[in-house]
């Protein structure tokens, strides 16, 4: 069941990516994380880890503060747009398991996040996830979850950002995940706190509430 889940997911990302309809990427730099990422108290040149990180210019922020940024995204295209559409040029390496994206302080594979291993997070101990558990739906995200936590060392920090709203606002991705679905997911391996809940308009009169919560992983 979780195998179909996977194909059918991927099967839509890629639809989505080709036609570029991709209504989820935000062209500005995410508040919550201008506002919140200095709360996890890391060291400057702290590597940072990018789930499903698509074309986001939140990794150029991040870089910018001093970190070089590990992202891995499904889809090459979505890699090559990022760069082509910030005129950075990257080298590009073919791996067994992931086309490898290279340029200053920035990492990113395209490949799948369940084919990533802990050594290729060897060194990371940060985490930005705004657009990665809120992609999947209802039945993979325990899934994406236990993966997160086997790929992190106790210590390991986590700037989650989840949405929250009721039946027939959205249809997603992304999908309401609600603060007890977080618990749920990830109170086994971390601690949790919530930094701060958000209302705002998604589109025209149809609100969410956004949430930052900060994980750390536990031995």
């Amino acid at each position: 069941m979780i195998k179909r889940s996977l194909q059918l997911e991927h099967q839509f990302w890629k639809d989505r990516w080709e036609l570029n309809q991709i209504g989820f990427h935000q062209t500005e730099i995410n508040t919550y994380l201008s506002q919140h990422w200095s709360e996890l108290g890391l060291m400057d040149n702290a590597p940072v880890f990018v789930p499903l990180c698509g074309k986001s210019l939140d990794m150029l922020w991040l870089r910018e503060q001093g970190h070089d940024v590990l992202g891995i995204e499904l889809f090459e295209v979505a890699l090559d747009a990022f760069f082509s559409e910030n005129d950075i040029i990257p080298t590009k390496e073919r791996t067994e398991r992931f086309v490898e994206f290279k340029a200053d302080r920035l990492r990113l594979l395209a490949g799948d996040f369940f084919h990533l291993q802990a050594e290729d997070l060897d060194g990371i101990n940060a985490v930005y996830d705004r657009a990665a558990l809120i992609a999947f739906p209802p039945e993979m995200r325990a899934q994406y979850a236990n993966h997160m936590s086997q790929l992190l060392k106790p210590g390991a920090h986590i700037m989650l950002i989840a949405m929250e709203y009721k039946d027939g606002v959205l249809k997603g991705p992304p999908f309401s995940v609600n603060e007890a679905e977080v618990h749920q997911l990830y109170a086994e391996h971390f601690d949790i706190q919530l930094k701060g809940a958000f209302d705002r308009a998604w589109v025209k009169d149809r609100y969410v509430t956004e949430k930052v919560y900060s994980l750390t992983r536990r031995p």
